[in-house]
């Protein structure tokens, strides 16, 4: 398989989480979401490895081709979706030569990060009450304030910006 992280970056710069659902002038882009998530845990994490940090950013990235199925979604589908999302992210990681799957303990913190990233963009993108956001996704483990730039990573990006910020993440993480 081909795959390449200018197309990676694209096509997650054109996908809109929450259904496109949200408040702003831009849809809020899963790729500005795996950015958030990388800032996320590594506002968490900051002694971590630039592996699990790229697998952090590229957590989502199967979404490139998948499209992002929201959750609920996924869980009615049933089927082997889930198989197929994860055999995709192996030959991303290996693409980058990261290890084809997360160890349990950084899938974890990773996807600890990707629910605190949900509760955030939930209350300030999708219009859902504090406790309402807290009872899908759990309460956060740390406050919005304490991840530089929060405000900067919870307001839409253009897709352009969020492309470039996208790729701007994994080259500094790769170097």
């Amino acid at each position: 398989m081909d795959v390449e992280l200018s197309d990676i970056a694209h096509g997650l710069a054109r996908m809109a989480r929450w259904n496109g659902q949200t408040y702003g002038d831009y849809p809020f882009s899963v790729a500005q979401h795996s950015v958030l998530v990388l800032e996320l845990f590594r506002a968490a994490n900051p002694d971590s490895t630039p592996t699990i940090l790229l697998q952090a950013l590229l957590h989502d990235a199967p979404e490139y081709v998948m499209g992002d199925i929201i959750s609920p979604f996924k869980a009615a589908m049933g089927g082997n979706y889930k198989d197929v999302e994860n055999r995709l992210l192996s030959a991303i990681f290996l693409r980058f030569s990261l290890p084809a799957s997360m160890t349990e303990p950084m899938a974890k913190l990773v996807k600890q990060a990707d629910r605190e990233a949900a509760f955030f963009e939930a209350i300030h993108l999708a219009g859902f009450a504090e406790p309402e956001a807290r009872k899908f996704f759990g309460a956060p483990s740390q406050r919005a304030f304490d991840v530089d730039a929060f405000d900067r990573l919870i307001r839409p990006w253009p897709t352009g910006e969020a492309h470039d910020r996208f790729v701007t993440a994994f080259e500094a993480i790769s170097v």
